[in-house]
């Protein structure tokens, strides 16, 4: 089954300490707490690694998250993986779940979480599959 959600999020990011980094390090780490709204209502649970770099504008990121609840009418859970980066201003994201990380009624799903910003405001389109 081929299907898109689309809906609406909040995110709450909270610096962590990243241990063994070096003082002055340009490595960051940080906890994501979503709240999703939409054909996914769901909350998430997860943690960002990040790069900066003396560049302006350039930089990179990965992330992983957990994601529990309501796809579609159907209850679980799924994994997101992030990899982000920042080419002198140029943005490239790549956000998809991990392949058997499915749960409940989301076992098998598959998928490609496109985040979209738009005045400060946070909306998704999810592309997925599930097994019939």
């Amino acid at each position: 089954m081929n299907a898109v959600a689309r809906g609406e999020f909040s995110v709450k990011l909270a610096p962590l300490a990243f241990e063994g980094a070096p003082d002055k390090s340009l490595l960051g780490r940080m906890s994501i707490d979503k709240q999703i709204a939409g054909d996914l209502v769901a909350t998430t649970k997860g943690q960002m690694l990040s790069a900066m770099t003396e560049t302006k504008g350039s930089a990179g990121y990965v992330a992983i998250e957990l994601v529990e609840g309501t796809l579609h009418g159907k209850s679980g859970a799924f994994t997101l993986q992030h990899t982000g980066t920042m080419n002198r201003g140029a943005p490239s994201l790549s956000v998809t779940v991990v392949p058997d990380s499915g749960r409940g009624d989301l076992v098998g799903i598959e998928g490609v979480f496109e985040i979209i910003i738009e005045e400060g405001k946070h909306s998704y389109v999810f592309s997925y599959s599930l097994p019939r």
